[in-house]
């Protein structure tokens, strides 16, 4: 598909660092005054002197529009209209205040049929997807929130809905069956009102995403090795500080937060560290308490790092001056055995209530304080399919067969029974077009391995 639109400059003073060229490593432009958010100097140093290439982003965000356009094309819609973040993010490659957005949905993408995409972004904010010429319009109007709009949203919606249907008209054949995601309540009965067939955008926007392209294989390797970073930074600090002085789980949680940033990641989805007693039972978030000589650490990264790739991994720490107790050891082993064992069933072609069925049996001790989930898929955040333990499986749910370019992240939580501690374990893999590749990297404690 042809796309005349260029790319339109804000700046007449490009700042540009004449050591390093006109582009980053990424093809991105080496423009000091940049809208676009993106790795630091920091990231791209670390990921050279790795041996690993970064994505190339134009190609990047091409693959995922085209791949997009598909999806829609295939399920004969006019359009796909999207509000998640995480959706607008794989469409556009473009972000505005993420967080505050996913409560208060201010953005909107269209993409029509022929490949027509239009954002609507905040009144005050239309540059920040000018960077990338497969957007085609910049437009406001998609704010449809009750905060924003008080007792007169329905006249938004009119507007805004009215914009939608004259777009699917001229891009999208007429066709008026329209895909939509997370779309407030006024939206969709405005959108109804105008004719539209809605269908389940969620469905098309995970199965699209759930295909890594191979310059998004080549970013997720550049975002577990900047996460794997920040773990490294994390350990060293509350192996170096504890029990020196009075360390805290947030103070230790900290760490990683300060290091993703420092290397352009964007946040972090969960709060998922905890120490000693409180490992048990899991999900409990991190907080002040401080960590005392000789505990556990365990904690899930949920990490959404450089190129808003998600790398969620898990690691469980034995901290302290003594041996940790032979039943850890004993269930750490076991949570390693349970990921290795059921990372060999990965390959394309795998069902995956065959993955449910032929997974490795947990000891009975650890049955009750599973994890929720065998395998999930990873993405731009936790995203399809998910795997779930054979006593959890919902026939028909997920009656899908693994594909080569699918990430899944693999699970264990080893979680006695009544017991005083969880070992939380965690790899992140990619299906090859011969098996799989974990992408993980980072160690396991040696100690609780038992060595």
């Amino acid at each position: 598909m042809s796309n005349p639109i260029s790319t339109k400059h804000f700046s007449n003073h490009r700042k540009i660092d004449p050591d390093r060229g006109e582009h980053l490593a990424d093809g991105s432009p080496n423009d000091s005054d940049r809208v676009e958010i993106g790795p630091t100097q920091l990231a791209f140093t670390e990921w050279s002197q790795a041996g690993l290439v970064p994505p190339n982003l134009a190609t990047m965000r091409d693959y995922r529009w085209k791949r997009l356009t598909q999806h829609i094309v295939d399920r004969d819609y006019g359009g796909l209209l999207v509000f998640d973040p995480l959706n607008i993010r794989y469409a556009t490659d473009s972000t505005n205040m993420q967080l505050w957005n996913t409560h208060n949905p201010f953005r909107a993408v269209l993409v029509c049929a022929d490949g027509y995409m239009v954002i609507w972004d905040y009144k005050n904010s239309p540059f920040l997807s000018t960077f990338n010429p497969l957007v085609r319009e910049q437009r406001s109007g998609a704010d449809l929130f009750y905060f924003d709009r008080g007792d007169r949203v329905n006249v938004a919606a009119d507007a805004f809905s009215n914009e939608v249907r004259i777009l699917i008209e001229q891009h999208g054949g007429g066709n008026n069956r329209l895909a939509v995601d997370k779309i407030m309540l006024h939206g969709l009965r405005a959108l109804e009102a105008q004719g539209f067939d809605i269908q389940d955008g969620e469905e098309l926007t995970e199965k699209c995403r759930s295909v890594k392209g191979s310059d998004e294989i080549l970013a997720m390797r550049c975002a577990v090795h900047a996460c794997e970073s920040a773990i490294a930074k994390m350990e060293l600090f509350a192996r170096s500080q504890i029990p020196l002085t009075n360390v805290s789980e947030d103070d230790i949680w900290a760490v990683l937060h300060a290091e993703n940033i420092r290397r352009g990641g964007e946040w972090i989805e969960t709060r998922l560290l905890a120490s000693g007693p409180r490992t048990n039972p899991w999900f409990q978030e991190c907080g002040p308490r401080i960590v005392q000589n000789n505990e556990l650490i365990s904690f899930d990264t949920d990490l959404i790092g450089s190129y808003g790739i998600c790398v969620d991994i898990s690691r469980s720490w034995w901290i302290g001056d003594k041996s940790p107790p032979a039943t850890m050891i004993a269930a750490m082993q076991h949570g390693v055995e349970h990921i290795m064992t059921n990372m060999e069933m990965l390959k394309p072609g795998v069902s995956i209530p065959d993955l449910s069925r032929n997974a490795h049996t947990l000891y009975p001790q650890y049955k009750k304080g599973k994890y929720s989930c065998l395998m999930h898929g990873v993405g731009l955040c936790d995203e399809w399919p998910l795997v779930a333990y054979p006593d959890h499986m919902v026939e028909g749910a997920y009656d899908y067969e693994l594909q080569a370019g699918m990430v899944l992240c693999v699970e264990a939580l080893i979680s006695p029974e009544d017991g005083n501690f969880s070992i939380k374990l965690e790899e992140q893999v990619l299906i090859t077009e011969n098996g799989y590749e974990n992408l993980t990297t980072y160690p396991f404690d040696a100690r609780l391995m038992g060595r």
